[in-house]
């Protein structure tokens, strides 16, 4: 179990979801129904470039995690109404079969949503999710392809694989299970390199299903570790390794956890590539940080023994604290996000050293774990 040793931890950490929940109301407030993906010059609203479709689940993701921290008086029913307004225009991306990212839209809201309600309806849209996601699956190969097209997969897929088994376990269907672990399996093969390290995309050959390569369209280049990249290895095998219980799944988890752990400088907060050029290293991702963070709590509950449990605990904890008293916006008046320093696209120069959503959701959701383990 997570304990919060040392009693100052606890107080900063409450002192920055607190910050997060006032930003997040003032979002509502002045950007109604705006799903914003990062900021430019620390403002949500701008006419930026997305590249894909994928973030509009961490926003109302958030809410829910307010929402159930809330108590149940009239400011609680406000959070609950707010995640429900900004959830139930996801419903119908059940259907999308144009993106890889279906669990990044549903598994923090309607999956949350239900958790917290137990309403059965809620199941069915999750199922479908997880089904449609399964249509991307290439039995040449034995992958989920990326939005790029039939030849790509992407280490970011680990984290949406869990929505699959989501709605194989909810339905009991043995072709869904496999489509899965599969999945995971050939990612583990193709995209997790010896020490640990993560190649963001691999190529196939379409006709033949034969691996052709690693490649890359956010890391410094093909054979390098991009850190979001491993961050999302990082928690989507044990995830994986939760749904399956799987020994590789578990083993390649932790992998990944000691390359990120042993690589990262001590302060938790990772270069947003690990061989990018030592004057590209000076830019770190916050985001990067604040997925492993989440990651690392999961494998602190999933290790095989205590010690391993407390190395992960404290990685984690070791991360939140600094992101807490060195990234939080909480002194620029002006920006409007939540963590400064995260890293959406360097090559498109998009969302660079800014606020991205995918880095304040993880960092909520990594806050919430520790603090209700304290409890």
């Amino acid at each position: 179990m997570i304990q919060l040793h040392n009693p100052s931890d606890r107080t900063l950490y409450e002192h920055a979801l607190g910050f997060a929940r006032r930003q997040l109301r003032a979002l509502i407030d002045r950007d109604p129904d705006l799903f914003p993906m990062y900021t430019l010059q620390g403002r949500w609203r701008h006419s930026g470039e997305c590249w894909t479709n994928w973030c509009e689940g961490f926003l109302p993701g958030m809410l829910w995690i307010i929402a159930a921290r809330e108590p149940d008086d009239a400011a609680g029913q406000w959070w609950r109404e707010q995640a429900i307004r900004y959830t139930q225009p996801l419903e119908l991306r059940q259907f999308d079969r144009a993106v890889h990212d279906l669990g990044f839209l549903f598994m923090p809201t309607y999956y949350r949503w239900r958790h917290l309600t137990g309403d059965p309806r809620l199941r069915e849209v999750l199922i479908e999710a997880g089904r449609t996601l399964a249509m991307r699956f290439r039995e040449k190969g034995a992958y989920l392809y990326s939005f790029l097209g039939e030849n790509s997969l992407f280490i970011d897929i680990m984290m949406n694989v869990g929505i699959i088994f989501y709605a194989a376990l909810e339905t009991r269907d043995s072709k869904l299970m496999d489509i899965a672990l599969r999945h995971c399996l050939t990612t583990r093969r193709v995209l997790v390199r010896g020490d640990g390290s993560t190649a963001h995309e691999g190529l196939f050959d379409t006709e033949t299903g034969a691996f052709l390569g690693q490649s890359t369209q956010q890391g410094w280049r093909n054979d390098s570790c991009w850190s979001r990249g491993l961050a999302w290895a990082l928690y989507g095998f044990g995830t994986a390794y939760r749904c399956t219980r799987d020994a590789r799944m578990l083993e390649t988890a932790e992998a990944c956890a000691a390359f990120f752990i042993e690589r990262t400088p001590a302060d938790g907060v990772p270069p947003w590539d690990y061989d990018a050029p030592a004057e590209r290293q000076a830019l770190r991702d916050s985001s990067a940080a604040s997925a492993a963070a989440s990651g690392l709590l999961q494998l602190a509950h999933l290790a095989s023994d205590r010690i391993r449990s407390r190395h992960y605990e404290a990685a984690a904890r070791r991360i939140l604290s600094t992101l807490s008293r060195s990234y939080l916006a909480e002194g620029d008046p002006h920006w409007e996000g939540v963590l400064k320093g995260g890293v959406y696209h360097v090559a498109k120069n998009l969302g660079v050293n800014e606020s991205v959503m995918w880095g304040e959701y993880f960092f909520l959701e990594a806050l919430d774990l520790v603090l209700r383990e304290g409890d």
